[in-house]
């Protein structure tokens, strides 16, 4: 018996197994039961990541709203399939997601012309996993995102420029973050506490930067997130506990699984504030059938039951990844 089954309620690994999805297989023989693979680049060319390049642009980005598009696909490339800079098609995303990289050091669009430091955070954690951490502009976009933390250490949601901007209206705020024409604002509140929801995106790109991982501003931002799970959040936005227990793979938001993840690359340990308790959640909410479910929140409707196998298992196996740093 492998190290996993003996401290969940099933045996994750025999229905990650049976699958039928060649790449979740592979990663639970190389990750949870440890035995040699050989190369990735197989991986690369099953249907799941060759759906993810469809559409992709000449310029290296998607259609719709380019760089939303571009990240959310980038994600399915790098986070699912593992793909790196040596594939043509993560080389040409990376250069259009660094193209709309400010001089400050930001990758801004995503909210008109505002800042959006949790945006910046998981878009370049995708690019240092694809072997971009080196890249002088990565280092600036780190840089950036230091510069832009709360007096606490942690980041905020919403654009940080805003915060100080009191009386403004819905309709004022939806044109500031939709309108690239709109000047980008730069009135702080430092004092105001972290965001869990903002810090754990953020913290995504600390979490895979070998230089940064173990710094003490990640470590500083990493205690703050840990203190958090499966409580309120400090913010409005995503404050509700519930947003918590709603997963997917690859991440977007932050949840349990997608901070529990950071951190244990990060390296708390699993006595840290709020980690024990995570720790013992996810155990005790396994079903039957050996997975977790998509949702456990009370709050958010359920997801459409298409794709749900799919999205289980992925989340399964992110789920033993972390319970596997953090227990062995």
């Amino acid at each position: 018996m492998h190290h996993l089954a003996a401290i969940l309620r099933h045996d994750p690994t025999e229905p990650l197994l049976a699958s039928g999805d060649e790449a979740i297989a592979c990663f639970t023989r190389r990750d949870l039961l440890e035995e040699a693979t050989g190369p990735i680049t197989p991986i690369w060319d099953l249907p799941g990541a060759k759906r993810a390049l469809k559409g992709q642009q000449p310029d290296g980005s998607w259609k719709g709203r380019p760089l939303l598009e571009t990240w959310r696909q980038l994600r399915h490339l790098v986070d699912q399939y593992e793909m790196t800079r040596d594939h043509p098609a993560v080389a040409k995303a990376t250069q259009y997601l660094l193209s709309c990289q400010t001089d400050e050091g930001d990758i801004r669009g995503m909210l008109g012309n505002q800042y959006a430091p949790y945006y910046t955070g998981a878009m370049l954690s995708l690019l240092i996993k694809a072997g971009f951490a080196h890249d002088p502009r990565i280092e600036k976009g780190m840089r950036w995102l230091l510069k832009m933390r709360q007096d606490d250490g942690g980041w905020v949601i919403g654009s940080p420029g805003v915060v100080g901007a009191a009386g403004l209206t819905w309709r004022d705020m939806a044109s500031l973050t939709s309108d690239r024409r709109r000047e980008t604002m730069r009135e702080f509140d430092r004092r105001k506490p972290f965001s869990a929801a903002g810090t754990g995106m953020v913290l995504r790109a600390f979490a895979a930067h070998p230089d940064y991982r173990r710094s003490e501003p990640t470590l500083t931002a990493a205690r703050l997130l840990a203190s958090k799970l499966l409580k309120r959040d400090n913010w409005s936005s995503y404050g509700h506990p519930d947003n918590w227990v709603r997963f997917q793979f690859p991440f977007w938001w932050t949840n349990l699984v997608s901070a529990l993840d950071s951190l244990s690359l990060i390296g708390l340990p699993p006595t840290e504030e709020g980690i024990r308790a995570a720790l013992a959640w996810l155990p005790e909410n396994q079903e039957d059938d050996g997975l977790w479910k998509e949702s456990y929140s009370r709050i958010h409707k359920p997801a459409a039951a298409g794709k749900s196998r799919e999205e289980r298992l992925w989340i399964t196996l992110a789920i033993c990844r972390v319970m596997k740093r953090f227990c062995f």
